[in-house]
This record gives structure tokens, C-alpha cells and sequence, in this order.
């Protein structure tokens, strides 16, 4: 079956809470959603950090934007994108498992090591963050997606058009559909079912190939997917 953009739903009224929106990815994604109209939530362990960088977000970007708590922003959002520091992870999405319940949860984090010789993939003994990330929220509908993305141009005004595909891994069809729309919400865009939720493990290691490429050809290097 060809890739039919068109017949994603419509994903516009939606609200979106980033956990890790005052870091570099999250913080990103917030900006390039809330230029498309989104209304965003920044999440942090601290309000007040996250709403003084909503406030900035906000102005940056002509959008909706605000800020909370990791809970209240969890609580309050229609799809929950995690974008946290994949040692805090397990512990963060922990404390949310009540207010995750039936929410689309989109898991973007990267377990990668670095030493002498450069970026490489963690060991998680689920598989992948974002199995770890659905083994403790058993309720939730968690997806994978958003791994590939130059936190550096997503920040960038200048920057009109992401040239990008967006690999979107998860077992339920409709959550998957969701968060390929929201993908196409950026322009430049495009978000592609990749597969199941237990695939996600070699597309969250590929970052660590991307950041070696990144390093050796001073590049912001993304992923397009051919014939599709």
C-alpha cells in the first residue's frame, strides 16, 4: 500500500506536551510545532523553568505555547512527546503512569554512550527506551519516532523546511497514524510507519551512525526513505 499523506487524521486541535521541552530536541520540537499551529505544553521538573521557557518559545514562535510541571503537562496534554536524557527516563515516566493513561505517549529518546572514540548504542534490557517507556506505561499507547532530527536546525528560524522522513514505530494503528500526522504538521516533513513497537531498538542506534557522520562531514544529516 502506497504512503497516502491525505488520508491521515486531522490532528490540528490536538495538544501536545514535550517532557524535556527545555532541552535542546524537545525544545526543538516545541518551536516547529507551535510555528504549525499546535498548541504546545513544555514540560519540566520545574514549573517555573518551564514556563519561563515557554514564555520565550512563545514569542519566538507567534504560537500557543506554555509550561508546567512534568505531571500537570502530562495530564493536561492529547500526546505526550519524551524527549528527556535517556538516564532520567525510567524515573521520569514512572511518576506519570496515572496521568498517561490512554494518552498517546511518543518516545524520541536515544540511549547512546559516548568515549574516545565516539557516539555508540546502550544495552536496555527491554529492547529499546521506548519499550522500556511502554513496560511502564502499560495503559498508555506508545509510539517511537522523531530519533533522526538535527535539534540545531529544528531550532533554527532560518530554516523553513525540514528535508526529512520521520520513522514512526509503534502496535497501535491509530496512535501511529497520529503522530505521522503530527510529523506533517513541519514542513518538509513526512512521517512513515516503520514497523512495530519491538523495532525500535536499531532505529534509536542509528543516531549514534548519524552523530559520526554529523562529526566527520560537518553535516546535519537526516534520513529519507526511498519509493515511498
Amino acid at each position: 500500500m502506497a504512503l497516502d499523506l491525505a488520508s491521515l487524521p486531522d490532528v490540528s486541535a490536538l495538544t501536545v506536551g514535550i517532557l524535556g521541552g527545555t532541552g535542546d530536541q524537545g525544545r526543538g520540537l516545541a518551536y516547529r510545532l507551535a510555528v504549525a499551529g499546535q498548541q504546545v505544553l513544555i514540560g519540566s521538573r520545574s514549573a517555573d523553568r518551564a514556563a519561563a521557557s515557554a514564555a520565550e518559545l512563545a514569542e519566538l514562535s507567534g504560537g500557543n505555547v506554555s509550561g508546567g510541571d512534568n505531571a500537570d503537562v502530562a495530564a493536561r496534554s492529547d500526546v505526550l512527546i519524551v524527549a528527556v536524557p535517556y538516564a532520567g527516563h525510567a524515573e521520569t515516566l514512572a511518576g506519570l503512569v496515572e496521568q498517561l493513561v490512554g494518552k498517546i505517549v511518543v518516545d524520541c529518546v536515544n540511549p547512546l554512550g559516548f568515549d574516545k572514540q565516539g557516539p555508540y548504542a546502550l544495552k536496555v534490557d527491554e529492547g529499546s527506551a521506548a519499550q522500556q517507556a511502554a513496560a511502564i506505561l502499560p495503559e498508555a499507547r506508545v509510539t517511537a519516532a522523531f530519533h533522526h532530527v538535527s535539534a540545531e536546525l529544528l531550532a533554527d528560524p532560518a530554516v523553513t523546511s525540514m528535508d526529512l522522513d520521520i520513522l514512526v514505530l509503534g502496535d497501535d494503528r491509530e496512535a501511529v497514524a497520529v503522530v505521522q500526522a503530527l510529523a506533517g504538521r513541519i514542513p518538509g516533513m513526512r512521517g512513515i510507519h516503520a514497523g512495530r513497537l519491538r523495532n525500535a531498538g536499531q532505529v534509536e542506534s542509528l543516531t549514534a551512525n548519524l552523530i559520526a557522520m554529523n562529526k566527520r562531514y560537518k553535516a546535519h544529516s537526516g534520513l529519507r526513505i526511498t519509493d515511498v
